[in-house]
């Protein structure tokens, strides 16, 4: 159980697998002494002979350098001289703040973040510090969270202008963490388009080091994620602490390693493009940041982080849900098709036992490419003249739902939109808008433009009856700037946008309860648990040939769990990489996620389509231990020609096994693969061969998996435990 212990001035936050220690230093600086696995008590004093601070009543900052001392939110500027969590501009010029706790206090309730996604309440335990610059009048208020049933720590700062001037915020993170020692090798992940979170490990080295993103997204290039693995630490053991920011925009993820062989890590919106006015009595809330430790490796800390979003972030209404199978329109068509098309597809679709067709972009203003006509969603009757009233209606005559795709935060300068409201898009006065897949970005700050989207997504899934909705973004920020706000809060744009969207998408959640809306950014260019609160579920990756995929999909779980890709089988020739994969490899690698379809089956042999209806069948009967069974990578694609994972039930009576071997190498026996998370005293029977083999054999020695022949080869077990 999650509990907060006080003694005196030592604060232990802690629950049956984890603990994290704070402790208020005589003069109220607020120091970090712990965060690992679970303690019983802790004493501060040899932690801070550690550090070479004295533990007295003597203590001031005056009489130790703050440089030594691991904080919980420092700042730069008065003894530390180590990047800080917090930065602001006072009336006089200054930069430097002294934040010292006021008063601690457990509440009965996490407090809820104004206007911004955050884990929920239940099953936690709170704890809050309220601390105080007497200089400005600043009041920061600390919160912390921990919960009964995974490894985590939810971390959040509400910033107060407790002063008579107006101060102005240049850096307000979410979280500083000082740790006492540098063994530790950094894990982010970097990416592309097509190429999204990979998984990148180098030791800790002197300095700064670490990942970030200033393209007014998460984006594809950068996850707002790193973890700190011991160097022995591998997928199954070893001491590893994950940290990640609940937030979409711009953000900065670093560890820093400080002339005393200690670390800092920090976390939150990157200052570098962020400037904040706080006007006298005016709050500003940080992002949430969470926390995450095992000492069960890698996959230990991704099953925490799982359990995290599953129980306590993702909505509420899908939680352990089926998720419909879909085929989507996009590689089938592209934006070349008309009713009569779609119909055809989506028939070919609900004949293969396909619960769910989406028409994806093309449908709307003339939009025969993609130079024109974002923002103006109004049907092209030239392609369905009978509207999206007419096409949901057939579709659904088939037995199967409708679903629709929309990028609402865009706008083409070929529109009427643009041509109504040229101010309403991201624009710096005087300075040539510079373009991106031919489109502009709206402004999500504007209450007018926010009004707008809510108006157009509503009428759309109205019209059409959708009980699905493809949310894309396909550009990051260029020309940041809004008519909204004065020259001296410009910075404020960024940010702005992010508490719009979300405003946004809080609204239309609410008024559409039972649509399923899927997040996408040019693939996995915004996957974040900030969109994760909202949707639940992302499109993964534009790249869907299916070897791209595993590693794509194997990075994207080290964070977040199965039931939040969307991962799809298409055609071959794959229209990425031109590699051709057979069916049965696009299938496996598919049923790692929320399961659909890229691709046109009216194009398929009949052999083809006949293997498709079987697909389905086993996808839908195994949905629920595929996207909430206990995720193990035993092997990942990162380390060799093979990748192997499997999914786990809850009371570890079934299981998935999944292998796909990349290249086929001659003369080669069939791998043993040692499989994980079973239990020991139990028997198993493969349901595709028959065979029985105990739980701890399966673990320590292995299965024998021998492959069909050729490259890119797969197979797929189905483990059930005898009774």
């Amino acid at each position: 159980m999650a509990e907060i212990l006080r003694n005196g001035n030592l604060y232990h936050i802690r629950n049956d697998v984890i603990s994290y220690v704070l402790m208020e230093m005589p003069g109220g600086v607020l120091a970090h002494l712990y965060f690992g696995a679970r303690l019983e008590g802790l004493n501060a004093a040899n932690l801070l002979r550690h550090a070479n601070i004295p533990s007295d009543d003597g203590f001031s900052v005056q009489e130790c350098a703050l440089d030594r001392l691991p904080q919980e939110y420092p700042s730069f500027g008065l003894g530390d001289m180590r990047d800080g969590a917090l930065t602001v501009e006072g009336p006089d010029g200054s930069w430097a703040v002294d934040l010292r706790v006021e008063k601690a206090e457990t509440l009965d309730a996490k407090p809820v973040l104004e206007g911004l996604p955050a884990t929920r309440g239940e099953g936690c335990a709170a704890l809050r510090f309220t601390m105080r610059d007497a200089h400005t009048g600043l009041v920061a208020l600390l919160d912390y969270a921990i919960y009964d049933d995974c490894p985590a720590v939810a971390r959040s700062v509400k910033l107060v202008n407790g002063g008579e001037a107006t101060l102005k915020l240049t850096r307000a993170y979410s979280l500083c963490l000082d740790l006492p020692d540098d063994g530790w090798d950094i894990i982010t992940l970097p990416g592309a388009w097509a190429r999204e979170r990979t998984v990148c490990r180098r030791p800790l080295a002197a300095g700064h080091q670490g990942i970030s993103s200033r393209r007014g997204a998460s984006s594809a290039q950068a996850s707002p994620f790193l973890a700190l693995a011991r160097p022995e630490t591998n997928q199954d053991r070893g001491e590893i602490i994950g940290a990640t920011l609940i937030y979409s925009g711009n953000f900065m993820a670093s560890a820093e390693v400080s002339q005393f062989g200690v670390t800092r890590v920090l976390l939150g919106i990157d200052d570098r493009d962020f400037g904040w006015q706080l006007l006298p009595g005016a709050e500003f809330q940080a992002p949430e940041a969470a926390l995450v430790y095992s000492d069960e490796g890698i996959g230990g800390m991704s099953r925490g982080f799982h359990a995290l979003w599953e129980n306590h972030l993702l909505p509420k209404r899908w939680m352990n849900r089926k998720r419909p199978v879909l085929l989507n329109s996009w590689e089938a068509a592209y934006f070349d098709f008309d009713h009569d098309k779609l119909l055809a597809i989506a028939k070919a679709a609900a004949d293969a036992g396909v619960e769910l067709f989406v028409m994806d972009d093309g449908w709307f203003g003339h939009r025969d490419d993609d130079y024109t006509s974002l923002g103006d969603w109004t049907v092209d009757r030239k392609k369905l003249p009978l509207g999206l009233e007419g096409l949901g209606k057939d579709v659904r005559s088939l037995g199967i739902q409708f679903g629709i795709w929309m990028e609402p935060e865009m706008v083409s300068p070929d529109s009427d939109l643009f041509r109504a409201h040229p101010d309403w898009c991201l624009h710096i006065p005087g300075r040539e808008a510079i373009q991106s897949r031919h489109q502009l970005v709206l402004d999500m700050g504007r209450q007018e433009v926010q009004d707008f989207v809510v108006e157009a997504v509503s009428k759309t899934l109205k019209a059409s009856g959708a009980t699905y909705l493809k949310w894309d973004m396909n550009r990051n920020f260029t020309n940041i700037g809004s008519a909204a706000l004065p020259a001296d809060r410009q910075k404020e744009t960024a940010h702005r946008y992010m508490l719009g969207l979300y405003a946004v998408m809080e609204r239309l959640v609410a008024a559409f309860p039972d649509v399923l809306f899927e997040g996408c950014a040019s693939g996995g260019g915004r996957f974040d648990a900030g969109m994760l609160y909202y949707v639940p579920q992302i499109w993964c990756s534009d790249d869907t040939d299916a070897l791209c995929r595993v590693e794509i999909q194997c990075g994207t779980t080290i964070l977040f769990p199965p039931s939040t890709m969307g991962c799809h089988v298409s055609a071959v020739p794959n229209h990425q990489t031109a590699r051709v994969t057979p069916l049965e490899t696009r299938f496996a690698v598919a049923l790692g996620g929320s399961f659909g379809y890229e691709l046109d089956p009216c194009k398929l042999t009949d052999e083809e389509r006949a293997a498709l209806r079987n697909e389905v069948d086993f996808a839908n009967r195994t949905q629920l231990l595929r996207l909430y069974g206990r995720l193990y990578w035993i092997q990942t694609p990162f380390n060799g020609n093979d990748a192997a994972w499997m999914s786990v039930s809850e009371d570890r009576k079934e299981a998935l096994f999944t292998l796909v071997r990349a290249m086929a190498r001659p003369n080669a026996m069939p791998p043993m693969v040692r499989l994980a998370g079973l239990d020991a005293g139990r028997r198993y029977r493969v349901a595709e061969t028959g065979e029985v083999f105990g739980g701890d054999e399966l673990m320590r020695v292995g299965l024998c998996c021998p492959l069909p022949y050729g490259d890119a080869a797969s197979l797929v077990y189905t483990l059930v435990a005898e009774a």
